[in-house]
């Protein structure tokens, strides 16, 4: 059978669920777990944080006050907004990467995506008083925090001293500068509304760096592994860079589809849930594996592991199938991402002489389930000098 998928090895051999939790794999008892309204956060460090809607961040709310809180800031990741505001972002940022990497005529793609990705997430929420640079630094000082609960316990008390103070360093040169500004002069982004909601600043540090996971580190990973489909692939290069803005999209959803950044969701049944074929026990949590239900042949038709871009159009279902999540809680800035890679992607394939020198080296990450991309070298003609 026809395999397209550059992480599955990897992923069929790290993927795992908390100890206790019960996987569930099949599209539609996936689904259904995720639509349930009796199911809670759980996993990815949920029980750390405190349940109080004025403290806890949106990502582990539930219920009413996760839908206040979703229905407060969903005017930052709608498609006007992505259009009127985040695009403008994504193409300058886009163009003064691509003109570096022309003048020195190589790179590293990773480092490229992320410089794009933080400018992108910075913009929408409000981090824009410091050098953006400096901060992407910083902000991937603190994730060494993703990979605590998968440490020894000697290396992980260490480590937590190092996230500490990654975290009290992104604070004091990056949110309180963009807190202070938003005082004086509040804007249409999510520390202005965390500050119109009287929220601490702690608490607004806590949101900022549970955005930069979930839209900054996440997204370098995407646009490394499309860009690679695309390295491999002269057809579906070509097939991308001669489609209209809707048809690469179609693309890039089959892409994520196949690998799925985050691979695992898990939520905590409330009460004994109905989900079809299955049933969730009160108390019970359930682990949803996301690279599993992105390839069950129910939903997505034969040959599931086949990169086809017109897949999801044939059994009328949402492109991307589970790689967002779903239901109450199903990522914010998905339309984000996806619009961020194929502007920067359609524009770095366009690049004279433009080619991947050297593949990325794969790696796990089991904190937050996720492949890690690296090395990837891309060359290209150099231009001249002005």
């Amino acid at each position: 059978m026809r395999d397209d998928r550059k992480s599955g090895a990897l992923g069929e051999q790290r993927v795992k669920a908390d100890p206790g939790a019960r996987v569930v794999s099949g599209f539609a008892t996936s689904r259904a777990v995720l639509r349930a309204p009796n199911m809670l956060q759980a996993g990815a460090g949920a029980d750390q944080f405190s349940k109080d809607p004025l403290r806890a961040p949106v990502f582990f709310l539930d219920g009413e006050p996760h839908k206040k809180r979703r229905t407060a800031i969903a005017k930052f990741f709608t498609p006007k907004a992505i259009s009127t505001r985040h695009r403008r972002v994504m193409e300058a940022k886009t163009d003064e990467l691509l003109a570096g990497f022309r003048a020195a005529g190589t790179a590293q793609l990773e480092d490229l995506s992320y410089l794009l990705a933080v400018a992108v997430a910075a913009e929408i929420v409000g981090l824009t008083n410091s050098d953006q640079k400096a901060m992407a630094k910083r902000i991937n000082a603190t994730l060494i925090g993703t990979r605590l609960r998968a440490m020894h316990p000697v290396f992980r008390f260490f480590a937590q001293f190092a996230t500490a103070a990654a975290a009290l360093r992104f604070m004091a040169r990056d949110v309180k500068p963009a807190i202070k500004a938003r005082r004086a002069e509040p804007r249409e982004d999510v520390i202005s509304h965390l500050l119109e909601e009287g929220a601490s600043e702690k608490q607004i540090l806590i949101e900022c760096m549970t955005y930069a996971v979930a839209g900054m580190v996440t997204t370098r990973e995407f646009i490394v592994m499309a860009a690679w489909h695309f390295f491999d692939n002269d057809v579906l290069c070509k097939r991308f860079l001669d489609a209209d803005e809707a048809e690469q999209v179609k693309i890039l959803e089959e892409i994520l589809r196949l690998e799925p950044v985050a691979a695992m969701i898990q939520r905590e049944c409330t009460a004994d849930t109905d989900l079809g074929t299955d049933t969730g026990k009160a108390g019970e949590v359930l682990a949803i594996n996301i690279r599993k239900a992105n390839v069950d042949p129910a939903a997505v038709g034969e040959c599931p592991f086949e990169l086809d871009p017109d897949r999801a159009e044939k059994v009328k279902m949402v492109g991307p199938y589970m790689s967002f999540g779903d239901g109450a809680h199903r990522c914010p800035g998905g339309q984000v991402a996806i619009a961020e890679t194929r502007i920067f992607l359609d524009r770095l394939m366009r690049v004279p002489g433009i080619r991947l020198e050297r593949e990325p080296d794969m790696s796990w990450d089991d904190g937050v389930m996720s492949y890690e991309l690296r090395g990837a070298t891309i060359t290209c003609t150099r231009s001249e000098a002005p």
